[in-house]
């Protein structure tokens, strides 16, 4: 029976279930929409000064906790209304089913030698600069894509949904939104991003462990092994410049058995980074194992979740009644 503890459990398993049958919605998202807004705030504020960022971060990661704050109070003794608002706001932040299917359009393309194809469609995954890259460095780039996002658009917004409800769903949406718009590495934003990236820095510190734990916990659906998996990314996870993003890569190398890392050029900027995993560069084989990989730590995330709002709304009616008990 629905009630206000299984409320923010039963919404996060409907839409991830809506994610996974229809995707994001076309027209209208709602994260475009904030995208949209986030940019005209960043024209009135702007200045190249940390300052500026702190307070632009602020204003646009806090109105969206607010409104999931206030939004969930209101909800809070309407169990339907708060299962519609809780799958409403999964649905809206997640991005799994974008995510495989754009693996696996990129399988298509490299499987079929049409890398004119494939370089137009990188960047749908990811910033890099696909001109001059051949089938295993796109493949490369689409698998730690699928890596990194597979914290970022399914384990992050759904482990802090399960803390926070409504709020955490929407406030890490937010946060990642912002350090994709503001926090990479670029004469205008070296200093006004510099807060953007750090709250997603922090935001991901769990989330991305756990990807990486559950990422061999799953390794058999892409052929690979756990043992193997965990040895690569206990070894490997610390190589990677980002706090967060190596322990996603080096886990899905392991799961792969493929090497990643290496040269990434961007628009206007290049990286060499430090290679993870010990086998091959990957192929358009491994990218349709990735999208394995990153469906089965979804569903994974989503058992976790669920069983975590569960607790969550049972340690909260055990606090409430000894309040009431104890205003006696």
């Amino acid at each position: 029976m629905l009630n206000r503890w299984t409320a923010d459990a039963a919404g996060l398993i409907a839409g991830y279930l809506l994610d996974a049958a229809i995707g994001d919605p076309r027209r209208f998202h709602p994260v475009a929409g904030f995208g949209t807004a986030a940019t005209a705030l960043e024209r009135r504020v702007y200045q190249p000064r940390r300052r500026a960022g702190v307070l632009f971060t602020a204003v646009a990661v806090g109105v969206p906790v607010i409104a999931g704050l206030a939004a969930g109070r209101a909800t809070r003794r309407v169990p339907v209304a708060r299962f519609a608002l809780t799958t409403a706001a999964t649905w809206t932040v997640l991005g799994g089913r974008t995510l495989r299917k754009e693996s696996r359009v990129m399988a298509r393309h490299l499987g079929s030698g049409d890398l004119e194809a494939a370089r137009g469609r990188l960047n749908h995954l990811c910033g890099r600069d696909p001109s001059a890259l051949d089938e295993p460095e796109l493949a490369r780039a689409t698998v730690e894509s699928v890596a990194e996002n597979t914290s970022d658009a399914v384990v992050a917004p759904l482990f802090w949904g399960a803390l926070l409800g409504p709020a955490g769903l929407l406030g890490y949406r937010a946060a990642n939104t912002l350090d994709a718009m503001v926090g990479h590495r670029s004469a205008r934003y070296a200093r006004f991003g510099t807060a953007s990236a750090r709250l997603d820095d922090v935001l991901n510190l769990a989330p991305s462990r756990l990807t990486g734990v559950l990422t061999i916990a799953v390794a058999p659906v892409a052929g690979g092994s756990p043992r193997e998996t965990a040895r690569v990314w206990r070894r490997d996870r610390g190589d990677h410049p980002s706090p967060n993003s190596g322990q996603c890569e080096a886990a899905m190398a392991g799961a792969l058995g493929v090497r990643l890392g290496g040269r990434n050029v961007y628009f206007g900027r290049s990286e060499t980074r430090p290679f993870l995993g010990d086998g091959p560069r990957p192929s358009a084989v491994h990218l349709k194992r990735a999208a394995r990989v990153s469906g089965a730590v979804g569903a994974a995330a989503l058992v976790l979740a669920a069983g975590g709002a569960l607790v969550r709304g049972g340690v909260g009616a055990v606090l409430r009644g000894r309040g009431k008990g104890g205003s006696r």
